[in-house]
């Protein structure tokens, strides 16, 4: 276990929203490694041997303050039952620790979570649901299935900041050419909005946004969810990105057609964004994804891009951990549905 930690004593109730609260105002923080997170697969399964050792390291996550309750407010800490129950001292509630977490009704040891996870994390290009069957011996493929969509909805921290300065932005359309279509055309793909941020003459955070159509709606709504106002967004000539003034945006634009320089020379980190994402999804997942499911897959490609330049497997790891309970429990009926526009 990390050192000099007492979780049963410092823990307390689970509940999301407060956790929410914690994580947001911990985005910033720099964990320890060896310390809040493991440095090695040894390290974690050391840390991690037990249930009683993952829920004491949730506890941690979530509450290193003590315990408040919720409904009575009083502070101390509450009794433990031996199913892992907390009950209130002061008024006898009592809250489940993975309660509005993604570990909400599991029927599997929390302790194959925890190894999931790690195995996610650990590979830079992510797993394939035959892939983490496999590495976790679970029955059956479903439950793979089942628990990387729940893990991926984790991937996105509620809260999170908005890019900033000068963002290229542009659409995607994953999947093969569609025949007889050309330029924003399509029949039965997928339009997917993407804005990368620029660091110098490198590429920055992104955002990724599968939306219903290119229209300004779609395409403003999409920009104001993920850029702060003021910032500088450069883009083609398409009249959808016409209303970025009005929205508080200065609007560089760059006319593509009948240019001396290709798309990829006049924005080469949104068009590179755009290959490496049509890549990963040939690559990693074998190109079987469904459009409702292709929001979870952004998150997922998203996490990762943005923590390319990790070197601590461990603390991709530590992120997850944190927001697999922030995000709140994911029923199997709305993953298999999905999300629809």
């Amino acid at each position: 276990m990390p050192p000099d930690t007492n979780f049963l004593e410092n823990g307390y109730p689970f509940d999301a929203r407060a956790c929410c609260g914690y994580f947001l105002a911990m985005g910033n923080a720099s964990p320890i490694a060896g310390v809040d997170y493991p440095r090695t697969f040894d390290e974690m399964d050391e840390w991690f041997r037990t249930d009683a050792q993952c829920r004491d390291y949730i506890r941690r996550l979530c509450w290193p303050n003590g315990f408040v309750c919720e409904r009575c407010g009083v502070a101390g800490e509450p009794w433990v039952t031996a199913r892992g129950v907390f009950r209130c001292k002061g008024c006898d509630g009592s809250t489940s620790l993975t309660a509005g977490t993604v570990f909400q009704d599991t029927h599997k040891p929390l302790r194959t979570w925890f190894l999931g996870m790690w195995f996610i994390t650990s590979q830079r290009n992510g797993m394939s649901a035959l892939g983490l069957q496999r590495a976790l011996g679970l029955g059956s493929y479903e439950t793979a299935w089942t628990w990387l969509h729940k893990l991926r909805r984790a991937m996105v921290r509620p809260g999170r900041d908005r890019l900033t300065g000068e963002i290229e932005v542009d659409e995607t359309y994953p999947g093969g050419p569609e025949e007889g279509k050309r330029g924003r055309e399509i029949e039965k793909k997928s339009i997917v909005v993407v804005a990368a941020e620029k660091n110098g003459r490198a590429l920055g955070r992104i955002r990724l946004k599968r939306v219903k159509d290119v229209s300004a709606e779609s395409l403003l709504d999409f920009i104001r969810e993920t850029v702060e106002p003021g910032a500088t967004i450069h883009t083609d000539g398409w009249k959808g990105y016409a209303g970025l003034p009005g929205a508080g945006y200065k609007h560089r634009v760059t006319v593509i057609n009948g240019g001396d320089e290709q798309a990829h020379e006049v924005m080469p980190r949104v068009h590179n964004v755009a290959s490496l994402l049509k890549r990963w999804l040939l690559g990693t997942l074998q190109g079987g994804v469904q459009h409702q499911h292709l929001d979870y897959y952004l998150d997922e490609f998203t996490f990762r891009f943005n923590r390319r330049r990790s070197n601590t497997r461990g603390l991709l790891f530590y992120r997850l951990a944190q927001q697999a309970v922030a995000v709140g429990p994911a029923p199997y009926s709305s993953i298999i549905y999905g999300k629809s526009l």
